[in-house]
């Protein structure tokens, strides 16, 4: 699994799960209990995690629609 976009902006992630559900990639959020524990303040990102075969198209589906990864690098 690889971590493709961290967010606290609950449409971003939307937008880009559709984006890349759409292309055939199966998505798994994580953190997203944690996100709501914390009341929306921001303070913990949520994670979209695809399969280490899909990494590469994912990112290209993201750059490709200006989604911004949050990640590092």
């Amino acid at each position: 699994m690889k971590e493709i976009l961290r967010s606290t902006d609950p449409t971003v992630l939307a937008f880009a799960t559709a984006l890349l559900e759409g292309e055939g990639i199966t998505v798994f959020r994580l953190d997203v209990h944690m996100s709501i524990l914390e009341g929306g303040i921001g303070l913990w990102p949520q994670r979209l995690m695809v399969a280490d075969r899909d990494a590469f198209l994912a990112g290209v589906v993201l750059r490709d629609n200006q989604i911004a990864t949050g990640l590092p690098g």
